[in-house]
């Protein structure tokens, strides 16, 4: 297959491979942050492949599994009232809340839809003009623009039983997050390709500089991330910190101008809570002023007594759910007490390990 073939050559990992153990002379830790690039590192083995010295940690990439107890517990209070259609991707389905998921939620008479876009939540819309479609609109700045042209079509068309349940994230502040941890062993990054394609590399370049740390623009198949951890590494070996493309064949340095224009007219910045994390400042997307109306949050607002619960994390007798310090980069997968066993993909006690991108499902599926 043209443009993935020749990314998957044994030959090219192999030669990739040769030079990442020509240069290395020190331990490095680097992290990807990206549930695509984690689940490939996963599925070819590439840190079999890498020399000792090397570490991989896994950042936290995946939208699902950052998503919120609070936004979730939200998304299942809507299901439950009967004028509400409550629309999402299926991999939101069975992550927990607080007590339950929205699968179980629908088992039990909520009127929950899986749909594979957010257009097909406008589709609703005009079929059932006596509900409210609230759709469960969640993502990095990859799939941000989607949402909102689904909300511009909804305009459109006049529909005002439409809506987002926002859960939206920016990477930047995250890696800032990340580097700012005291307990950080992050040496330098792979930056996801997908969302570098919409965003450009600009936001990166000062956190690069000011933090003197490494990025590397990296795409998704295993000759792609061998490729972006030999440039990490190269630059990590020679003392410079600068932002480098090694995936110019999707990413141009300024991104998609008329994505990057749609958020910029339709969403601002807010700080933002991440499952596991805590507060960024500055690091989720909400609708603007101007589209109020169509913020599920301003729509059905909630009593005092009834705000959503702030996250916490699934714990049996004294131990608890370490999704947030691997996503962050200070343990891993085989760290965590319940992995494989409490927590598996058919019962997951954690998000990481819910989510088609998460790192625990990664790790379980391929290990």
């Amino acid at each position: 297959m043209k443009y993935i073939d020749e990314y998957r050559d044994t030959e090219q990992v192999r030669s990739l491979v040769r030079a990442i153990r020509k240069v290395v002379t020190k331990p490095w830790h680097i992290m990807e942050i990206c549930g695509g690039q984690t689940h490939a590192i996963a599925r070819y083995r590439l840190e079999e492949m890498l020399p000792e010295k090397v570490r991989l940690l896994h950042g936290p990439g995946c939208p699902v599994c950052v998503t919120p107890v609070g936004i979730i517990d939200r998304a299942l209070g809507l299901a439950k009232r009967q004028d509400v259609i409550l629309a999402s991707f299926g991999d939101m389905m069975r992550v927990p809340g607080s007590r339950e998921d929205l699968l179980r939620a629908k088992a039990h008479g909520a009127d929950v839809r899986m749909l594979y876009s957010p257009l097909d939540a406008v589709d609703l819309a005009v079929r059932y003009p006596d509900k409210q479609i609230v759709f469960f609109a969640i993502g990095f700045e990859t799939t941000a623009p989607v949402h909102m042209m689904a909300l511009k079509e909804a305009i459109r068309r006049k529909l005002d039983n439409f809506s987002l349940l926002t859960s939206l994230f920016m990477v930047p502040p995250a890696i800032e997050a990340i580097l700012t941890d005291a307990g950080s062993r992050v040496d330098g990054f792979l930056t996801a390709g997908h969302v570098c394609a919409i965003t450009g590399n600009g936001d990166y370049h000062h956190l690069a500089a000011r933090y003197k740390t490494p990025m590397v623009v990296t795409g998704f198949e295993p000759a792609d991330l061998l490729y972006g951890i030999y440039r990490c590494l190269l630059q990590l070996e020679a003392g410079i910190y600068k932002v480098e493309n090694a995936y110019k064949r999707a990413v141009p340095e300024e991104g998609n101008p008329a994505a990057r224009a749609l958020m910029a007219e339709m969403l601002e910045s807010c700080d933002q809570e991440w499952r596991g994390i805590g507060i960024i400042p500055q690091s989720g997307m909400r609708l603007k002023e101007a589209f109020a109306r169509y913020d599920t949050a301003r729509r059905f607002p909630l009593p005092a007594d009834e705000q959503p619960l702030c996250d916490s994390a699934p714990s049996v007798g004294r131990e608890r759910c370490i999704a947030g310090d691997i996503m962050r980069g200070i343990k891993q997968t085989k760290d965590c007490p319940f992995f494989g066993t409490y927590c598996t993909p058919e019962h997951p006690a954690g998000a990481p390990m819910v989510s088609s991108e998460g790192v625990c499902a990664a790790y379980y599926k391929y290990k």
